[in-house]
This record gives structure tokens, C-alpha cells and sequence, in this order.
């Protein structure tokens, strides 16, 4: 019964919202589990939707112990979708509207202290060319705050060595401009000159131009997210840094070093490419909380 409708509103996801293609993914899947629900209690007809129904195929997704963050996002994708039935016509109202998605228990991201940023950045061994790749892609990450997909999707070409800039392609392909401070820098020059002179000396010669990927994997094709991961997993081993530290927590570390240092949210927030302040007060709570714990430790009559 949505398979009639789904294939419109993927198109116009994927062309006017430019969603990724992870997130097309998770938009259809969750289309088609609601499809199968409908057909399981024989609704026939969207116009027959209603509260009970969708209380209904709440607490199924509940009694499958998905996190509350799965559920909400479920929630979110059929309500858009809904929204988008109704702006075309076909249905009256948005069933979605009136189910309120259940409360977000708020979890502190993980982020590491400086001193183990220290610890990480100087793993790579820097006599080889992957070496020098990977400690660029660990100084970029901590310098800059960007998404481990727009850290591979950058371009030679993106780089302005002199200006201490990166362009940056985020969510919604949206661009921006992001600074990035000179031990980055120093680490990418360093990097691309010795890539460089790696090509030259290969037997299959490859054209030098700034429009190449900045990040290449051992066949000379753009790094992918997945490997960056994998490449950071490498360095935890041995360093006793927490292992579940990801890509993504260089980003998390950015955000809460830049507060604890005395930045103010609006600019963090435009570092990090949120487009909207709450997705930013998180970190808010992150410098509050360890506040709070020098507060015990310290003061006499805490």
C-alpha cells in the first residue's frame, strides 16, 4: 500500500533534500517495516489509520528492545512521509501528528582528554607514507571538528594552505568553510608532498592535480569512512585509550575543548556545521557535568 507512494518521496528526498544514501536507506527500511505492520492487522487504507493503530505498532517496536533513539527516528521518517501524503492530497491529516515520540534519555558523548589527543596524534610512524597519511587525517579530525564523511571527501583542492582553510561539503551537501590550525596543515604539506613523490616514482604514473582526493588508500583510491575507522582502531590498541573511541569522537573532543577554553556556542556551533543550536547545547552539558565533578573533588564542603 506505501510502495505506491514511497518510490515520489524517495526521489524527492534524495533531489530536493539531498540525503545520503545511508539515510534513503533508513527512510525506506522504515516504510516498509510500517507496510508490513499495515498488512498484518488488514489495513487496506491510509485513511483508516488512526491513534490505537499507531499506539499499536509503537509498542511492537518497544517489545523488540529497540533503543529509544532507533524508535524516534522511525517515528520521524513516517511522519515526514505523512506530511508528505498530505501535502500531495491524498490523505487530510498527518496520523504521525498526533503520536508523541517517546522521551530521549540524554546520553554525554564521549570525548577524549588533550593529553590522550597527544597520546593518538603521535602513534603514526611518520618514516612511511601511510604514516604521514594517517597522522594528517587524525590532526585534521581534532582540528577542524569535521565528520569522518566530509574528512574523505575532501580534495586536494579544498586545502588553502595560506589562508589556514578547508571547504567542506556537509549533511545536504551543504558547503562551508572551516578553519584549520597549522599542525593540520604542517601534517597535510607533509603528506602530499610525500604522496606526490610516491606517484612520480610509480610505475603507472598518475596526472599531479588538486582535484584528486586528499586522502588516498593503498590503490590510489578516496580513503572511505569505514577505513578511517579502522585505521583509528589500530592506534587504540596499545595506547590505553578507551577502545570504543571513533572517528567521531575527535569531533566530540573539538566541541568540548573549544567550550572548556572559553569559546562561545554560536561559534562552535557554525565550526561544527549544526543548524540548530541544540544540536550543540549537548556539549553545554558535557562541560557542566565535569565542572560539577572538579566542584566535589576540590572544594571543602562540597
Amino acid at each position: 500500500m506505501i510502495e505506491t507512494f514511497a518510490k515520489e518521496f524517495m526521489e524527492k528526498l534524495k533531489h530536493e533534500k539531498g540525503f545520503s544514501r545511508h539515510t534513503l536507506r533508513a527512510y525506506h527500511n522504515d516504510m516498509t517495516q510500517f507496510d508490513s505492520f499495515l498488512k498484518d492487522e488488514k489495513c487496506k487504507n491510509l485513511k483508516r489509520i488512526n491513534h490505537l493503530l499507531l499506539r499499536k505498532f509503537l509498542a511492537i517496536l518497544r517489545s523488540r528492545n529497540y533503543l529509544r533513539t532507533t524508535i524516534a527516528r522511525k517515528l520521524a521518517s513516517l511522519r515526514s512521509f505523512f506530511k508528505f501524503l498530505n501535502q500531495e492530497g491524498v490523505l487530510e491529516i498527518n496520523p504521525f501528528e498526533i503520536l508523541r515520540t517517546p522521551k530521549q534519555t540524554k546520553k554525554l558523548p564521549h570525548f577524549l582528554s588533550i593529553s590522550e589527543v597527544d597520546t593518538l596524534l603521535k602513534t603514526p610512524d611518520e618514516s612511511e607514507i601511510f604514516g604521514l597519511r594517517d597522522r594528517a587525517i587524525l590532526e585534521t579530525l581534532y582540528s577542524t571538528g569535521i565528520r569522518v564523511s566530509e574528512l574523505v571527501g575532501l580534495n586536494e583542492e579544498d586545502v588553502d594552505f595560506y589562508g589556514g582553510m578547508i571547504k567542506v561539503q556537509g549533511k545536504g551537501k551543504k558547503e562551508r568553510l572551516a578553519p584549520i590550525g597549522s599542525y593540520a596543515i604542517k601534517a597535510i604539506k607533509e603528506y602530499v608532498n610525500s604522496s606526490q613523490e610516491h606517484r612520480r616514482a610509480g610505475k603507472k604514473k598518475k596526472s599531479l592535480n588538486r582535484n584528486a582526493p586528499l586522502f588516498l588508500n593503498k590503490y590510489g583510491s578516496r580513503l572511505s569512512s569505514r577505513s578511517v575507522a579502522r585505521l583509528l582502531d589500530k592506534y587504540l590498541k596499545g595506547t590505553g585509550i578507551n577502545l570504543l573511541t571513533s572517528p567521531h569522537t575527535f569531533r566530540h573532543s573539538f566541541a568540548t575543548h573549544m567550550l572548556d577554553k572559553g569559546a562561545d556556542l554560536r561559534s562552535v556551533q557554525e565550526l561544527l556545521g549544526h543548524s540548530n543550536l541544540s544540536t550543540t547545547q549537548i556539549y553545554t552539558h558535557v562541560t557542566t557535568e565535569r565542572l560539577k565533578q572538579v566542584y566535589d573533588k576540590t572544594h571543602p564542603r562540597a
